[in-house]
């Protein structure tokens, strides 16, 4: 098992009242848990959003905390609901309604990994997948809801950074030959997670550090924008997805030359983004 649910750095005075969080790049693969898997320890990482962690690790030095998850993606997704159980992998789950994500094995306990390449031999117990649940789930998800109930007291609205990464071949059904590829997607379910006044700054912030911006294609977001994002209610959650050939070696899971030099674009990113949540700016619009 994963030592810990989560991993939390707070920065020395919150001042923002923006959070970010990653929930996708946790890589405590237990001895216990690739015993149990058919992958190999490189395979079974190919859905990880692998060190995300390191390139919003900036976060906290700007006033803002950054919660990371302790288990990885391929033992428990935090970025799903946790009813959203596959019968296909977990004994005495009956199916339910239409759920695309669950019909591809990525439901709260994933049946597949990248390239939907299966994890286990067998099913797990309902038991088992509970456990997890449990153990992994529920504390993110508490310290989540903590997060931003406090920024609510403290600033009077919330904004949290989702922070993820994407395959490079993610984009290649969506860009036309000879028009430059995005660097980011940012999901905000097409207004429904976050006001437009927030969104707006993000992207500017990116787009000024060089990056090329696109939105809701094909990533718009899923369970932590869909359950957190509350725009009538000043509490906003967008989406980051950032091109993993940007900063790593997909094949290898190592970083390349240019991993620095995107920390540091990075880190000026989160000092504009921080920037917006500070007390001495306008209100953020309810929408």
């Amino acid at each position: 098992m994963p030592k810990v649910a989560y991993h939390l750095i707070n920065p020395q005075k919150r001042s923002t009242s923006v959070v970010f969080a990653s929930p996708h790049s946790g890589r405590d693969y237990s001895a216990g848990f690739l015993r149990r898997s058919v992958l190999d320890e490189h395979t079974i990482r190919s859905s990880e959003d692998a060190f995300v962690d390191k390139l919003f690790a900036a976060a906290p030095q700007h006033g803002a905390p950054l919660l990371l998850a302790g288990a990885p993606r391929a033992f428990v997704d935090l970025n799903r609901s946790a009813d959203e159980l596959d019968p296909a992998l977990i004994e005495d789950v009956r199916a339910p309604g239409h759920n695309p994500r669950v019909a591809s094995g990525l439901g709260v306990v994933p049946r597949v990994v990248a390239g939907a390449r299966a994890i286990y031999r067998g099913k797990l117990t309902r038991a088992e997948a509970q456990n997890r649940i449990d153990t992994y789930w529920h504390p993110y998800h508490d310290a989540l809801n903590r997060l931003l109930d406090e920024a609510q007291a403290q600033f009077g609205e919330a904004v949290l950074i989702d922070c993820h990464s994407m395959p490079h071949e993610a984009m290649d059904g969506i860009v036309r030959a000879g028009v430059r590829r995005p660097d980011v997607v940012l999901g905000d379910r097409f207004g429904a997670s976050a006001g437009a006044d927030v969104v707006d700054r993000i992207e500017a912030a990116l787009a000024t550090a060089g990056l090329k911006v696109v939105r809701n294609a094909p990533f718009a977001g899923a369970y932590t924008a869909q359950h957190y994002g509350r725009p009538s209610r000043r509490q906003h959650v967008v989406q980051i997805e950032i091109d993993r050939a940007l900063y790593m070696n997909e094949q290898l899971i190592r970083p390349n030359g240019n991993f620095n030099h995107l920390q540091k674009v990075l880190s000026g990113v989160i000092a504009e983004i921080t920037e917006m949540g500070r007390p001495h700016e306008l209100p953020l619009a309810a929408e």
